[in-house]
């Protein structure tokens, strides 16, 4: 029975093209939009394709986030260490913020990692603003939110449960060989942490970091009246 009907994935396989390279002629619009379903093309469609261009138009194969990121990285002139449990000057989760920013395309079907067309990555680090951008989009965790805040931890929480800022991804974070003592920690950008003290002028910053350990914070909420 011939297929009437074609996915992303069965598209690609008919052309005989790379997955990445069709979702990149996608993006490009040299695929146009779907015509049969929310997710699939007429095989009237798909027929009509030029999988030459395709191909041309992604003639290297994708490259993966952490090897973006080393691209970042060497444009800047702090190239990412070689050296296991040394700390990158750039990560994945910089080049996933450069995503959600529109900058680079993921072209991965997978949701733990990302690709990307080497010539897109090669446009982003050409930019002027590279720098800034980096350093906006570089990830801090909550400990070091709340230090750049000047802050203690518990107030920091309490502006994460106010909605002053949001986390766009988390990371394992394991405590010895076992994954019995893993947990996952939030982790925020830099420009979101740096937009709380503006974003909030009705706090009284100075009073807020002058607070003592293990006294209460005043972004907790008010406690429930006792009862009569």
């Amino acid at each position: 029975m011939r297929r009437t009907e074609y996915d992303e994935g069965q598209a690609a396989k008919r052309l005989k093209v790379p997955a990445a390279a069709f979702r990149w002629a996608r993006h490009t619009g040299l695929v146009p939009a779907l015509d049969a379903s929310s997710y699939q093309w007429s095989r009237a469609a798909v027929e009509a394709l030029d999988a030459d261009a395709i191909r041309a138009a992604m003639p290297s194969p994708p490259i993966s986030g952490g090897a973006a990121a080393d691209r970042i990285a060497d444009a800047l002139g702090t190239p990412n260490p070689t050296t296991y449990g040394e700390r990158a000057t750039v990560t994945a989760f910089v080049v996933r913020r450069f995503v959600d920013r529109g900058l680079l395309v993921d072209l991965s079907a997978n949701p733990d990692g990302t690709l990307h067309h080497p010539d897109q990555v090669a446009e982003v680090y050409r930019r002027e603003d590279l720098a800034d951008l980096v350093a906006a989009d570089t990830p801090l965790g909550p400990e070091q939110a709340a230090a750049r805040l000047r802050v203690r931890r518990a107030d920091f929480n309490h502006m994460v449960r106010l909605g002053w800022v949001r986390s766009p991804q988390s990371i394992e974070v394991r405590f010895g060989t076992s994954r019995a003592g893993a947990v996952d920690v939030a982790l925020y950008t830099t420009a979101s942490v740096d937009a709380i003290v503006p974003g909030h002028p009705e706090v009284d910053w100075e009073r807020l970091r002058a607070v003592e350990k293990g006294r209460r914070s005043p972004l907790a909420p008010e406690p429930a009246p006792t009862p009569a």
